[in-house]
C-alpha cells in the first residue's frame, strides 16, 4: 500500500475541518477536552482498574487454594462439609463436590479480556491441579472448579470477589464532566462567535448600501474594538458620501442655472444657421449632468422592496427599442426579487441602452439562481469587448478610445454605474462573449 505523501494528507484534513470559526472554535475546545478524558480514562483502566482487578484475583486464589489443599488433606464428606461452612462465614464462597465429574470442555471468555487474564493468572499461580473457571454465565458470580481425585470441587464466589466492580460509577461521573464542559464551552463559543456574526452582517449590509443603525458592540474586548471601529469607519465613510452627493448636487444646480439661461436666449434669438447645433450641445451638456450627479449619488439611500423583474427588464427594453434595437425578453413568470427599483433599473437600462448603441438585436434574460440569487443577462450582436479590456470597460470616464471624442452620447459612466449597483446589490458584473456573437454582460445577485 503506498502512502499518500504529508502535503497531500494535510489537505485532505484541511478540507474535512470545519471551516466556520464557530466550528473551529468549538473543535478547539472540545478537542482537548475530548482528549484528555480519554487519557485518564485509559490511565484509570489501565493503572488503576487492572491494578485492582488483580489484587483481588490473587485474594480470591488463595482462598480457593485453602479450601482444595483442607480437601485434599481429608477428603472425607464431613472435613468437605466443615470447609463449606467456613468458606460460606469466612469468605462468601459456596463449595461443594460434584461426585465422579470431570472438567468441562469449552471455556468462555467475557469480553473484557483483563478479568479472564488476571484470575487465571492467579488461579494457575496458587493451585496445582486442573481448574477450570467461568466469568461470564452467572452475572454476578464467577464459577470456579478444580478437578479432584473423587470428582470436581466446585467454588462459586461474589464477582466483586474477583472484579472491581464500581468501575462504571468513574466513567459516569467523567461523562457528566465532559457534558458539563462540553455545554459551558459551547456556550461561552456562541456568545463569542455571535458577536462577531453581528459584526460580518452589519458590514454586509453596508457594502449593499442598508442603512442600519449603531448597534451595541458585545463579545470580547478585541471584538467590542473591531465593531466600534467599524461603526466609525461606516460614519465617516457615509458623512463623505453624503458631502460628495451634495456636492454634486450644488454643482449640478449651479451649471443647470446658466444652461438655462442659454437654452432661453436660444430660443428667444432670431433663427440662426447653428441653432439646431447648438441646442443639441446643451442636451448633451444636460445629460452629462444628470450621468455625474447619478454616479456620485448611486441611489444609496433608496430602500430595498419586492420588484417585478419582467416588470423592470420590460421598461428596459422599451428603452433600447427606441434607440432603434430589436429587442427580445426572456423572464420566466412571476420572478420577483428584493431591490433598489430605480438604482437596479437604471443599471439595466445602462447596459441595455449600450447593447442599444453597438448592436441591432438585443436580449434581455433573467432566472433564478440555484442558490436563490438572481442572473439578469444582457447580450447583444455588437463588435463586442476584447477579453483584455473588460475590466476597463467599467472604469468611470473610460471610452475605450484614446481620444475620448465626443461623438456618442455619454460620458463613460454606464457601465461604472451599473457595476456600483451590481456591487451594491452584494453582487457584480461580468463580461463576456455572447452567443449572438457580440457583448454578454452577466448580473449575479447573491439570494
Amino acid at each position: 500500500m503506498r502512502l499518500l505523501p504529508a502535503g497531500v494528507w494535510a489537505r485532505v484534513l484541511k478540507r474535512r475541518l470545519p471551516t466556520s470559526l464557530w466550528g473551529r472554535s468549538l473543535l478547539i475546545i472540545v478537542l482537548p477536552v475530548l482528549v484528555m478524558q480519554v487519557a485518564v480514562t485509559w490511565a484509570f483502566f489501565d493503572m488503576h482498574w487492572q491494578t485492582v482487578t488483580a489484587r483481588l484475583s490473587e485474594g480470591l486464589a488463595g482462598d480457593v487454594a485453602w479450601i482444595v489443599e483442607s480437601y485434599a488433606e481429608d477428603p472425607t464428606p464431613a472435613n468437605l462439609a466443615v470447609i463449606a461452612d467456613r468458606a460460606e462465614r469466612t469468605m462468601s464462597l459456596s463449595v461443594a463436590l460434584q461426585d465422579g465429574a470431570t472438567l468441562p470442555a469449552e471455556r468462555r471468555r467475557g469480553p473484557i479480556g483483563v478479568v479472564d487474564r488476571a484470575l487465571g493468572q492467579a488461579l494457575e499461580a496458587r493451585v496445582d491441579e486442573l481448574l477450570w473457571f467461568d466469568t461470564v454465565r452467572y452475572p454476578a458470580y464467577v464459577d470456579i472448579r478444580v478437578q479432584q481425585p473423587q470428582g470436581v470441587l466446585r467454588i462459586i464466589a461474589p464477582r466483586e470477589r474477583a472484579v472491581a466492580t464500581q468501575a462504571h460509577i468513574f466513567v459516569v461521573w467523567l461523562l457528566i464532566a465532559t457534558v458539563l464542559l462540553m455545554g459551558v464551552a459551547i456556550l461561552f463559543i456562541r456568545n463569542q462567535v455571535r458577536a462577531i456574526e453581528r459584526l460580518a452582517e452589519a458590514a454586509e449590509a453596508f457594502g449593499r448600501g442598508e442603512s442600519q443603525e449603531r448597534f451595541k458592540p458585545h463579545g470580547a474586548r478585541e471584538v467590542r474594538a473591531a465593531a466600534k471601529a467599524f461603526m466609525d469607519m461606516r460614519d465617516r465613510i457615509q458623512r463623505h458620501i453624503d458631502q460628495r452627493t451634495a456636492l454634486l448636487a450644488s454643482v449640478s444646480h449651479d451649471l443647470r442655472t446658466p444652461l438655462t439661461r442659454l437654452r432661453l436666449e436660444l430660443a428667444l434669438a432670431p433663427p440662426f444657421k447653428r441653432a439646431s447645433a447648438m441646442q443639441g450641445d446643451m442636451d448633451e451638456m444636460e445629460h452629462m449632468i444628470d450621468e455625474y450627479l447619478a454616479f456620485a449619488r448611486g441611489e444609496a439611500g433608496e430602500a430595498a422592496q419586492a420588484v417585478s423583474i419582467s416588470d423592470l427588464l420590460s421598461a428596459a427594453a422599451e428603452d433600447a427599442r427606441r434607440a432603434g434595437a430589436e429587442v427580445e425578453v426572456r423572464v420566466p413568470t412571476g420572478l420577483t426579487a428584493s431591490l433598489r427599483p430605480l438604482a437596479f433599473k437604471r443599471a439595466i437600462t445602462n447596459l441595455a441602452g449600450n447593447a442599444a448603441a453597438h448592436g441591432e438585436h438585443v436580449r434581455l434574460a433573467a432566472r433564478e439562481l440555484p442558490s436563490g440569487g438572481l442572473e439578469v443577462t444582457v447580450d447583444d450582436d455588437g463588435p463586442g469587448i476584447p477579453d483584455d479590456m473588460h475590466e476597463e470597460a467599467f472604469r468611470p470616464f473610460s471610452r475605450l478610445d484614446d481620444s475620448r471624442n465626443q461623438n456618442r452620447k455619454g460620458v463613460g459612466l454606464g457601465m461604472a454605474i451599473a457595476r456600483d449597483v451590481a456591487r451594491g446589490h452584494g453582487g457584480d458584473i461580468t463580461l463576456g462573449r455572447s452567443d449572438l456573437g457580440g457583448l454578454s454582460a452577466v448580473i449575479r445577485l447573491p439570494g
